[in-house]
Formats: C-alpha cells, sequence, structure tokens
C-alpha cells in the first residue's frame, strides 16, 4: 500500500489521481477530512481507506507490514500566518515523526519542501543540500519548510530511498479550496469571469516594473509526473527542486490567460498587500540540473500551455483532476 498525507488537499488529491491512472488504488489517504470544502478531492478517487492525520500515526504502527511507500505532501502552506508555532507542530514535528517512522520501519519517503525556503533569492536557487544551512525563508511558512529540510540532512539514520521537493509556484485543477493561498491565474479567472479584467500586484521594488515580477510557474501534472517517477526509479536520495527552469513573468501569465479566454487583455495594478509586502518574492527560477544529471528527461508543460489546459479542462467546466 502507498501512502499519502495531505491527500485531500491540491498536490495531494492529484497524486492519487495520478496513481490511480496508472492502475494503482491500493491507497491510505491521511488528512483531516472534516473539512467540507475538500470533499470533491477525494470522494471519486480509488483507495482502500481514509485516516485522520492525528490517528496516522497509530493506524500505521497496526500496518507497518502492509505500507510500500509513503509520500508526505501534507503541510500548513498559509504564508499569510505569522505563528510560528503552527507551522511547527505541523511542517517540522509531524514530518520528524514521519520520517522517523519510514527510517525505522525502512520505508521508502517522498517529502515536500518548499521554494519558499529560499527567501529572496540571496544565495540563488541551486538545490544543492550545502546552502540549505545559509538560506533565509521570508515568512514562518518557508522557515518550518527549511527547518525540516536542515534536520534531514543532519539524520545518519535514514529510510532506504528517500527525496524532498521544492515546489515552486504550483498551479492547477483541484486548488479551488485554497482560498487567498490559491494560484495568481486561479483567481484571476475568477476576476476576468466576474469583470472582464485581473488585478496584478504593483511593483514596490524599483528593480521591477508593474506586473515583471518573475516566478517559476509550474503545473501540478508535472509535479506529480515527477514524484511518480521517483517513486518508481529511486535513482538518488537528496532534496531536489521541481519546477520548470524557467521565470516568466506575471504580465506573460496574464496573456496567457486571456488568450485562453479569447478576450483582450485588460489588467489593473493593486498594492501589495501591506501584511505580505516585506516578504514578497520577487524573483524565483528553479536551477533543475540536479534532477536532469539524475535521469529525469521529460518536458515540462510551458506556461501557456499549462494556463490552456487548466482553464479549458477544468476552470470553464468546474471539475476537477
Amino acid at each position: 500500500m502507498i501512502v499519502i498525507t495531505g491527500a485531500a488537499g491540491f498536490i495531494g488529491s492529484c497524486m492519487v489521481e495520478k496513481l490511480n491512472q496508472i492502475g494503482a488504488k491500493e491507497l491510505i489517504l491521511v488528512d483531516d477530512f472534516s473539512v467540507e470544502a475538500k470533499r470533491r478531492n477525494w470522494e471519486n478517487k480509488f483507495y482502500c481507506d481514509k485516516i485522520n492525520r492525528k490517528d496516522f500515526f497509530k493506524w500505521a504502527e497496526q500496518n507497518v507490514d502492509k505500507i510500500d511507500f509513503i509520500v508526505h505532501l501534507g503541510a500548513r502552506t498559509d504564508t499569510t500566518e505569522f505563528d510560528y508555532s503552527i507551522f511547527e507542530e505541523l511542517n517540522l514535528f509531524y514530518s520528524q515523526q514521519i520520517w522517523s517512522f519510514a527510517t525505522k520501519k525502512s520505508i521508502p519517503l517522498l517529502y515536500a519542501s518548499s521554494a519558499a525556503t529560499y527567501g529572496d533569492g540571496k544565495f540563488g536557487y541551486a538545490d544543492s543540500e550545502e546552502l540549505i544551512k545559509q538560506l533565509k525563508p521570508l515568512n514562518p511558512y518557508g522557515k518550518s519548510k527549511n527547518e525540516f529540510d536542515k534536520w534531514v540532512i543532519k539524520q545518519q539514520f535514514t529510510p532506504p530511498f528517500w527525496a524532498g521537493f521544492k515546489f515552486f509556484n504550483v498551479f492547477g485543477p483541484n486548488e479551488y479550496h485554497k482560498g487567498r493561498m490559491a494560484s495568481v491565474i486561479f483567481h484571476a479567472y475568477q476576476q476576468i469571469e466576474q469583470t472582464e479584467k485581473m488585478r496584478l500586484f504593483r511593483s514596490h521594488n524599483p528593480n521591477f516594473q508593474d506586473g515583471e515580477q518573475m516566478r517559476d510557474f509550474v503545473y501540478v501534472k508535472d509535479v506529480t509526473t515527477v514524484l511518480l517517477w521517483f517513486m518508481q526509479h529511486r535513482k538518488k536520495s537528496g532534496i531536489y527542486n521541481i519546477g520548470t527552469g524557467y521565470a516568466r513573468p506575471f504580465t506573460a501569465l496574464a496573456a496567457a490567460l486571456f488568450k485562453s479566454l479569447n478576450k483582450e487583455p485588460q489588467i489593473e495594478f493593486i498594492d501589495i498587500p501591506a501584511d505580505i509586502r516585506d516578504k514578497y518574492q520577487y524573483y524565483t527560477k528553479a536551477d533543475m540540473k540536479k534532477m536532469r544529471q539524475i535521469g529525469y528527461k521529460k518536458q515540462f508543460y510551458s506556461l501557456e500551455k499549462g494556463i490552456n489546459d487548466y482553464v479549458r479542462c477544468y476552470l470553464k467546466n468546474n471539475s476537477i483532476l
């Protein structure tokens, strides 16, 4: 059986679907299933059982012989939450328990880190484990992810195979429940449908023009393809970036979104909210050499193709993956 934590969430539920697509149905879904807003993300999937995250370790001790792999995608991801203790409990301590269990029971493990660990990019975006201790995330979420990465690379004892993944700006189906934390593409689509125009953050950095902030936007279908490849190949344990390797401006995102809707672009610029302004990333670009060097050859969706697929296959139909 394969355990997927965060299985009711955005990337977790897409990973469940990816496994279902290759015929894997012996799945254990772990999450807080009391959140009704997420129900669509799991109700039509194939799985053996779903376990509340608080009950997982008790269940796991009783079923350890049945567990073949753990994909740990559960996390608190709200970058506007500034109470570090919340992230420490869910993103650090819980992840340490997952790691320790997988190590003790010799179970392969994949886990989610984040590109938020890179902070303002002062030290670049290379997924070198030697650089991790130098990174200075801009918010408690990024700090919690980086603290776990730092803890992981110091461990003498590990699962038989493991990999952590620094997700860049992931977008795509099944993120409808994320509220303020949903992707710019999701929010912009809603804005265009309602007002015929979209809002982008004005730049508060003299090095960037309005709308020219740049991010590495990666489609969730590519993310799950990478995760599945690592599950199947188990080439080299370590921490890896998952992005496209290209930084694209928000103006390009806007152009692609309006084109997918057959509408003329109309953009309105608004101030970055004060509570996140000094923690805003103006540029991100995944260095993908490390993953390519171990043999991952698949090409990623371009921003334009990813947006077109997301809009036409999911957003327009209010459907999920």
